[in-house]
């Protein structure tokens, strides 16, 4: 597939779609965040061959196949250490992330958080229904601990779920924000933000899974702006998303962290590298 736009046309979302037609449940939000995205590439003006997404495992890892940028679908829980591999090997590349609550805060669960702390520019778009839709249903990391619909726990998690946005300020990330799928256009607002702002950036996204939680429709009623400016102070930041009430939406830490750049050697050539390892 060509990956280059036309030469003198202003980029639009169909542009960065690919020809695969999703197969997410009818009514699930990641469909929006798709839209989304491909809206927030165009408003970019990426470069189809200089654009990488890269995923894990479940619903929303899908996205790779659904675009028209260079793709890669790694497995569970890894796509950041993929991710950041890339980056570090081909600065020059914009590189996205997408997952989900399970494969990001669960199996992932230790990648993010030396993702955070390590800084490197990457965008990394978190869809969370706090279940585990492509597995039937079970509780994921970010599960109320009283939701009891599971089979595997009738009587619901029992512990605490994960605050991602506070998850991600108290480890290092240098950009931090929440958004709604059911509104595409600040989701794409946020990801441009985000990728713009230099370091890693995480953006939350609420995407209900209306399969196996149909009660998170009600989520469109409970969903605010944040209302505040965001803050380049990590303690004044963390200090406000404790006290929101996990629907706030908005741009909650834009950081003045340095991203990690280290020094790269210089290339060896063949002959060099087949030199240190005779015998």
């Amino acid at each position: 597939m060509d990956t280059h736009l036309k030469d003198g046309a202003a980029p639009v979302p169909g542009d960065y779609k690919s020809d695969v037609k999703p197969i997410w449940c009818p009514g699930c939000g990641d469909y929006s965040v798709l839209a989304g995205i491909t809206r927030a590439m165009a408003a970019m003006g990426l470069e189809r061959h200089n654009t990488a997404v890269v995923s894990g495992i479940g619903c929303s890892s899908r996205i790779p196949a659904y675009t028209s940028v260079y793709g890669f679908h790694g497995v569970h829980g890894r796509a950041l250490a993929v991710a950041s591999g890339l980056k570090l090997a081909r600065p020059d590349l914009t590189v996205l992330v997408f997952g989900g609550d399970g494969d990001g805060f669960s199996i992932g669960g230790n990648h993010f958080l030396h993702a955070c702390r390590r800084n490197v520019d990457l965008t990394y778009i978190v869809m969370d229904n706090q279940v585990y839709g492509m597995t039937k249903g079970q509780a994921s990391p970010t599960t109320e601990a009283d939701w009891c619909e599971s089979k595997l726990t009738p009587e619901g998690p029992g512990v605490n779920p994960i605050q991602p946005v506070a998850l991600a300020l108290s480890c290092g990330a240098n950009f931090v924000a929440r958004g709604y799928s059911g509104d595409p256009n600040e989701v794409a607002r946020l990801i441009v933000e985000g990728v713009r702002h230099p370091g890693f950036a995480v953006i939350h996204v609420l995407s209900p899974c209306v399969t196996f939680r149909p009660e998170q429709r009600s989520w469109k009623g409970a969903v605010h702006p944040y209302g505040r400016e965001p803050t380049d102070d990590p303690a004044q930041a963390m200090r406000a998303v404790l006290e929101d009430d996990g629907f706030g939406l908005g741009i909650f830490l834009a950081g003045n962290r340095r991203p990690f750049h280290p020094a790269v050697a210089a290339t060896a050539g063949i002959a060099e590298i087949e030199e240190g390892f005779a015998v």
